[in-house]
């Protein structure tokens, strides 16, 4: 009986697992691809075509051979000979060369919208495999229900319905960090070498799908350290016992992280078979060294991309309505409130209420998590906290999904609430029954919120703006990626325009998606452009751009936010007038560089031709803008 009445719960489970998969896989399928895209797709197709890892090593190659292996498969075809490949050999070309290659594997080699779709659905699977894996380890720690109450909440998450079958690495490594966690709390529940070996398997995940996967060292510390402070259940209170126990399963987990560093290595070594080692020429070229070179690949590829994600770990942000120059520590908390449904919000504040209620009373009843449990939640509450402590206090400050680990903690530790519930019912039947109601229409309100925002998922903000436009709260993916060229196709077919300005927020062309569209610079109008309509990414209204002078004109919203179609006034005022762009002062640039890197890159995949002398003219750009700032005399 018990049997079925779980397997009922875990059919409602499957069941929001599909309303997932047709929300999340359908809007993915109306949507081009998004800026990240162009290099992890192309990049990951060489990765299996060629074992070569030269392409994209600022993100370990995981997610991007997941992504790729229904590409290969079905043969997608990758020029080899091409500029884009062949001038990559190097590290720093390369970073130019992926975005040129993705975009001509993309849209020059294959069908963009196939090649597209068959990309996303691994990343879509593994969004459905992360919503599973928090079901089963919500449902351990707080029953069916508290189960299903954390499923809702992940599969109503507009930020994970709007990344999830993206190709990126913010969801294979929330799923493999949930994984590692788990069974490193198994591992100090159990010390076996079962649970050391699934441990190393998770671990190693997380390691090869984005290089942040190294704040769970921190995390594992941070725990131990923990046990220190207040023991957990099962650990000795005697400090001799104390310290044998907590040796015992240290040795457990740096076994597990020795495994899970094999695999890395193998996993690298496999894929990087056929790439160049004359990076590593020092070492010689003998009969001796060539093997030593191939041997040492891997750490030095590794270490290269971490060391390229610290060098380029700081940049521009925007948030309500300020720029600055880096990160900012409130970014994340301002994001994540606006970002989040508020059915999503009020069970967080009622969770905390019931918690500070059941601390009260925890000297007369058991715990809320069962004791066999308790290291797990502990290890749980820790990372949230650890997690969520470097996102305040990183200098890259882009995105919601950079906040994809604390949120599905939060979402996890949401479990105890059913209990807590349940305990307040015995106790006070009314107020129970009050509080039930409460959860239940709560977590209802949430999955009305996603069937309410179909498709559109990426502008989504909450009532927390109290009325003011999305663009002058966030920034970047949190309103668009580039995904919203359909609409604008759409748009221009409806008004059965020849030309439509387009300011996109992206490096890809846009007339693949597009063919009316030309590229456009809101900043820089000229009188070709008066009494057109214009479309502008709001993202490039104040944050990449400066363009609020646009919205004074007629304007219609596309892709729920993600864009706006301006139709410009017969005469554009002169730059500085009323009503007219900003002056060149004034101007802003996309990601904050000292140029046009959207056109320089444009141009590129244009006239690939270009790629040999580009860094260098692209290195020449950012150092005559280094000097010009360094220069007080300069105007």
């Amino acid at each position: 009986m018990e049997n079925a009445h779980a397997a009922r719960f875990s059919v409602v489970a499957g069941l929001l697992l599909l309303f997932m998969a047709i929300l999340a896989g359908g809007a993915a399928l109306r949507e081009s691809v998004t800026i990240d895209e162009v290099s992890h797709i192309g990049a990951g197709v060489s990765y299996l075509q060629k074992f070569d890892l030269r392409l994209n090593e600022e993100h370990p190659p995981l997610a991007k051979v997941l992504a790729a292996l229904p590409l290969v498969l079905r043969g997608t075809h990758a020029d080899y000979s091409h500029v884009s490949w062949t001038v990559s050999e190097k590290f720093f070309p390369a970073y130019l060369g992926q975005w040129v290659f993705g975009e001509w594997l993309l849209t020059k080699w294959n069908d963009p919208v196939t090649t597209l779709a068959w990309a996303r659905l691994p990343m879509l699977l593994l969004t459905l495999a992360l919503g599973w894996v928090l079901y089963v380890c919500a449902r351990r720690l707080g029953g069916n229900w508290g189960g299903l109450l954390c499923l809702t909440m992940y599969v109503s998450a507009p930020a994970f319905l709007a990344f999830g079958p993206l190709v990126h690495t913010d969801i294979a490594v929330t799923l493999f960090s949930l994984l590692a966690l788990w069974r490193f709390a198994e591992i100090w529940q159990n010390p076996s070498r079962k649970n050391a070996l699934l441990f190393a398997l998770a671990l190693a995940g997380a390691l090869l799908s984005k290089f942040t996967a190294g704040i769970l060292f921190f995390a594992f510390v941070a725990f131990a350290l923990s046990t220190r402070w207040r023991a957990v259940d099962g650990q000795p209170l005697a400090r001799p016992e104390a310290r044998s126990w907590r040796r015992l399963r240290w040795r457990s987990t740096l076994q597990g992280i020795l495994w899970a560093a094999v695999a890395v290595y193998l996993f690298y070594f496999l894929f990087s078979l056929n790439q160049t080692s004359d990076v590593l020429y020092r070492l010689g070229h003998g009969s001796a060294a060539v093997p030593l070179r191939r041997f040492l690949m891997p750490p030095w590829l590794y270490l290269r991309g971490v060391l390229m994600v610290l060098i380029t770990g700081s940049r521009p942000t925007f948030i309500l309505g300020h720029s600055y120059p880096h990160g900012v520590w409130f970014y994340f908390p301002v994001v994540f409130a606006l970002k989040s449904p508020l059915g999503f919000l009020g069970l967080l504040a009622l969770a905390v209420a019931l918690a500070l209620r059941q601390k009260g009373r925890d000297r007369v009843n058991a715990p809320t998590i069962p004791a066999e449990l308790a290291i797990h939640w502990r290890v749980l509450w820790v990372s949230l906290v650890v997690f969520a402590g470097f996102c305040l206090l990183s200098r890259l400050d882009l995105s919601i999904r950079h906040f994809s680990v604390p949120l599905a903690l939060l979402m996890l530790l949401l479990a105890a609430v059913p209990p807590m519930v349940e305990r307040l019912w015995v106790s006070a039947p009314t107020r129970g029954r009050l509080v039930a109601a409460m959860v239940g229409v709560l977590a209802l309100s949430c999955l009305f919120t996603a069937a309410r925002l179909y498709p559109y998922f990426f502008p989504y903000i909450s009532a927390l703006s109290f009325g003011h436009p999305a663009y002058a709260l966030v920034n970047d993916s949190n309103l668009d990626w580039n995904q919203s060229l359909p609409e604008v196709k759409r748009f221009a077919d409806q008004h059965s325009l020849q030309r439509i300005d387009l300011d996109e927020h992206g490096f890809n062309d846009p007339a693949v998606t597009v063919p009316q569209a030309e590229f456009w610079d809101c900043q820089r109008p000229t009188r070709a452009d008066d009494g057109q309509w214009a479309v502008v990414s709001a993202t490039m209204i104040m944050d990449d751009h400066n363009c609020v002078w646009l919205m004074q004109y007629a304007h219609q919203t596309l892709a729920g936010g993600s864009m706006y179609a301006v139709h410009l006034p017969e005469h554009i005022p002169a730059s500085g007038d009323f009503g007219g762009p900003p002056l060149p002062s004034a101007y802003r640039e996309f990601a904050g560089a000292p140029f046009d890197i959207r056109s320089f890159i444009l141009d590129l995949n244009h006239h690939p031709d270009k790629l040999p002398q580009a860094m260098e003219e692209m290195r020449a750009k950012f150092g005559s803008s280094n000097k010009a700032q360094s220069d007080p005399a300069t105007p």
